[in-house]
């Protein structure tokens, strides 16, 4: 996609400093661009397909394949191709942002709840994996959101229960390591299920990472790594957070606990001997770009972690208390600046209105927000919370009436507020996906 564009932008920079927050967010979210860190990363010379730095004799295989999914699957796969060109044999992803491709096809299906198009797209991923040799090459696309996309539900759960399982987890406020231990063991395809299937191909999984510190067994549930997690993992989560599942994923973890169902392969098993790992864009990446945007229009810029997470609300009262310090002490850093995070943040779900954690995030620190201060928070790959917003653009002037602020939070309502005050920011799917992107602009 290359460029992301932000919806009513012109309304939006209504001063410098929101001119210079929605700038960082479209210099973060485009450095991040799949087929530009495909383009960057990738290269074929003489040959040599080159990973980085890492290099495979594409004439020792008979075929190369592309298989895998999630958000930037498709990017990623648009990438390949102008890369690797008709040395591509054949392929399928699936994703919840499509683009045209040639070699491989793209199947659209649902994130963050699975559906049907999923699962049958799950089962060409599947069946395509099966049907590679040792000659062949397959370059698994491995990014954020490939949870959902690729569920490829177990013999015995189907996929009405599979949602109600993914809703529940979604909404309990657990971590996405957490989440992702039990999907692991509900799928064929995830904790290492697709390098299985795969073998004996030598697999080449290309990663854009959506995971706080590029977790390989938790991007996309790790469909190509290793599982360190067990069904008792998987139980014990259900057990911690209180989350309500169905019969038949109950009775699926007890039996697997019990040894009655094959466990996922761990980091032990010799299949991922043949299998080797190339984060092409990550956080990391979205907030490097940012602060360069940040210094190229002024301002001293500081990033303050990539690896925010916790309740959203929380990290929002966290990020208020450092723009406070920032503008009664000038520390740790002096105005004018921008402190920018990533991460990843949830919300525990006890109201029934609309939002996600980068809205609530956001919310919360409009609420005490110095007049000083302009933040946004987004979600990069442009859905937050499965809304239609990326997520929001507040400033001192937000809130001018706490109390119903409050409410909306309690409510879970944070979307209907700040659409209310016009505050919301929209970009449509990126076709990127490296997690929350946060701005504070202090003036």
């Amino acid at each position: 996609m290359g460029h992301v564009v932000i919806r009513d932008r012109n309304a939006l920079a209504t001063s410098d400093a929101h001119a210079t927050a929605l700038a960082c967010v479209e210099a973060g979210i485009a450095a991040a661009d799949p087929e530009a860190a495909v383009r960057e990363r990738v290269s074929v010379e003489d040959g040599t397909l080159w990973l980085g730095a890492n290099s495979v004799d594409l004439d020792s295989f008979e075929s190369v394949i592309v298989l895998g999914g999630g958000k930037a699957a498709a990017s990623v796969a648009a990438g390949l191709e102008a890369v690797l060109g008709d040395r591509i044999d054949d392929g399928v992803v699936v994703t919840s942002a499509p683009e045209e491709t040639t070699q491989v096809s793209v199947v659209e299906a649902s994130h963050p709840v699975p559906d049907e198009r999923g699962v049958a797209g799950a089962r060409r991923v599947e069946a395509a994996a099966r049907e590679a040799g040792a000659d062949t090459l397959v370059l698994a696309v491995v990014t954020g959101g490939a949870s959902a996309l690729l569920p490829a539900p177990v013999d015995g759960v189907d996929l009405t229960a599979l949602r109600e399982t993914t809703t529940a987890l979604l909404e309990s406020g657990a971590p996405i390591t957490d989440v992702n231990a039990v999907r692991k063991h509900l799928s064929r395809l995830k904790g290492g299920g697709l390098a299985r299937a795969a073998a004996p191909a030598r697999v080449a999984t290309l990663v854009v990472s959506d995971v706080v510190g590029d977790d390989l067994g938790v991007i996309a549930s790790g469909p190509t790594a290793p599982d360190p997690t067990t069904f008792a993992d998987a139980l014990d989560v259900l057990e911690r957070f209180e989350v309500t599942v169905p019969d038949a994923v109950r009775s699926h973890l007890n039996a697997g606990a019990a040894a009655e169902r094959a466990e996922t392969p761990g980091p032990d098993d010799s299949l991922f001997h043949r299998v080797s790992y190339h984060v092409l864009a990550n956080g990391r990446t979205a907030l490097d770009a940012a602060r360069a945007e940040a210094e190229d229009r002024g301002y001293d810029a500081l990033v303050l972690s990539a690896s925010v997470r916790g309740e959203a609300r929380e990290q929002g009262l966290a990020h208020l208390a450092i723009a406070e310090e920032i503008v009664t002490r000038g520390d740790p850093i002096s105005p004018p600046a921008v402190v920018l995070s990533g991460g990843e943040t949830t919300v525990t779900v006890h109201g029934d209105g609309e939002g996600g954690p980068n809205q609530e995030f956001a919310l919360r620190a409009a609420l005490e927000l110095p007049a000083e201060c302009v933040l946004t928070a987004v979600d990069t790959d442009g859905v937050d919370g499965g809304t239609d917003a990326a997520g929001a653009l507040v400033d001192g002037r937000t809130v001018t009436d706490p109390e119903t602020a409050r409410e909306a939070l309690d409510a879970n309502d944070a979307y209907g507020y700040l659409e209310d005050r016009n505050a919301l920011l929209r970009t449509g799917p990126t076709g990127t996906n490296v997690n929350d992107l946060r701005v504070l602009v202090v003036d």
